[in-house]
């Protein structure tokens, strides 16, 4: 064991067994024959110190610093717990609650006493949350044209594609019959270019016209997804392709499939969802207590659980307004950047949110005893006497906890030693109640 423990562990016991023992003495005093020695406790003592009340300096008292019920008219020790006995006045009140330690006996304890003084305290509200796909950078692939699904190149939801990788091939009876057109004005123009000797007048003009609604048709095929490597072979080859590929226009994950393999598609179908993760979102979750402390732009702190990824840092997007029905949460958001793509939308995090600061009431947090029935601490007053007072606690900063409620600025609280106190304040009241009943 530490000396530290040893010490407190001494006082601990110096200062409960002796209110023991006072109990045990009351009752010793009313059983048959007991005997009187001249010293006056529990009730005897009240009565003493009311009878004197208004009379200070007309007779003294003797009272034992850890047991205020001994009293006697002249010096002498504690039959309890040995003391000397301290010269006290008539006026004492005796109705104050608690426990009085001479000033000697607080330094050998080491007490210390704290002021009730204002801090600037801000909450760090922890939470936890999840990495979420920043819905607007999703994106839906729609067929442009009535067809069937002869291939699809993607399987599953969470299946990552690059910009230029086939999607999916599609049969359309429209398509193919445009192809045919293409082809015709392609073989159109190339007999004129064949034919032509002179390239002015009329010939430069229907030449000019070609040109244009060749232009005209490739517009098309664009808009119906026909890449410019599938006009290249219909070019080269003068064949109609029954299956057109059409290819990714972006890179992301996919995260819906709407279709698959033979469904009959229109323009109305939604293929596919794709969303791009190179920014994401952090959905936290906050409850009820904790949404009156947050705020848009607070920081926040990301970590990432049994992972090497450093923290990420960042300002609060918004609070949604709403409450989950279920679970009773609400939820905020931070956006934050992922260029390498290594944030993967489901993952889970921990979260800290630093909220804006504000002036309160606080004492040291040490000062706080905290019981099953609330919270107290022990309150210094005049000539050594300690009292246990309730208070209502709000956030804890640092060393600091918010007092809301039963202490006022200036007042002193004990630091160290107020278990102790506590303690012994509680069994000392404890045997006065007894008495007092009896």
């Amino acid at each position: 064991m530490t000396p530290s423990f040893v010490r407190t562990l001494y006082y601990a016991v110096l200062l409960a067994v002796p209110v023991c023992m006072a109990g045990v003495a009351y009752f010793a005093e009313r059983l048959p024959g007991a005997r009187s020695d001249g010293i006056v406790q529990s009730a005897q003592a009240s009565d003493r110190l009311e009878q004197l009340d208004g009379t200070a300096g007309i007779r003294k008292m003797w009272v034992c610093p850890m047991h205020p019920n001994i009293l006697q008219d002249h010096p002498g020790s504690c039959p309890i717990c040995g003391m000397d006995l301290v010269e006290t006045g008539a006026a004492h009140d005796h109705r104050t609650a608690g426990i009085q330690i001479d000033t000697a006996l607080q330094q050998r304890m080491g007490m210390r006493l704290a002021d009730v003084t204002t801090h600037r305290m801000s909450r760090a509200v922890h939470t936890y949350g999840n990495v979420g796909i920043d819905e607007t950078s999703l994106y839906s692939i729609s067929p442009k044209i009535d067809g069937w699904i002869r291939k699809l190149h993607v399987s599953a939801p969470g299946q990552r594609v690059t910009a230029g990788q086939i999607l999916y091939e599609i049969y359309s009876p429209e398509l193919v019959q445009r192809q045919r057109e293409y082809i015709e004005l392609l073989q159109r123009r190339d007999q004129l270019l064949e034919n032509m000797t002179d390239y002015s007048g009329q010939n430069a003009q229907m030449a000019a016209s070609l040109a244009r609604e060749r232009i005209r048709t490739r517009e098309k095929f664009a808009y119906a997804d026909v890449g410019a490597a599938t006009l290249a072979a219909i070019e080269s080859t003068r064949r109609t392709i029954d299956r057109v590929p059409v290819y990714a226009a972006r890179s992301g994950f996919v995260t819906q499939i709407g279709a698959r393999e033979g469904d009959y598609v229109t323009p109305m179908t939604k293929l596919l969802t794709v969303a791009d993760v190179a920014t994401v979102w952090i959905d936290i979750v906050l409850y009820p207590d904790q949404l009156e402390w947050v705020e848009e732009g607070d920081d926040v702190t990301v970590t990432f659980p049994h992972s090497g990824r450093p923290p990420l840092t960042g300002h609060l997007a918004f609070a949604l307004p709403t409450v989950d029905g279920m679970t009773r949460t609400a939820r905020a958001r931070l956006t934050v950047k992922n260029t390498d793509r290594q944030l993967r939308p489901g993952t889970f995090v921990d979260v800290v949110i630093a909220t804006h600061p504000r002036t309160t009431l606080a004492v040291p947090r040490s000062a706080v005893i905290r019981t099953g029935r609330g919270n107290r601490v022990m309150l210094a007053l005049e000539g050594g006497h300690f009292m246990p007072v309730p208070v209502e606690t709000g956030i804890e900063s640092g060393d600091f906890v918010e007092i809301t409620d039963g202490l006022q600025e200036g007042a002193q609280v004990a630091v160290s030693g107020q278990f102790l106190l506590d303690a012994a304040a509680s069994m000392n009241d404890s045997v006065q109640r007894m008495q007092n009943n009896h």
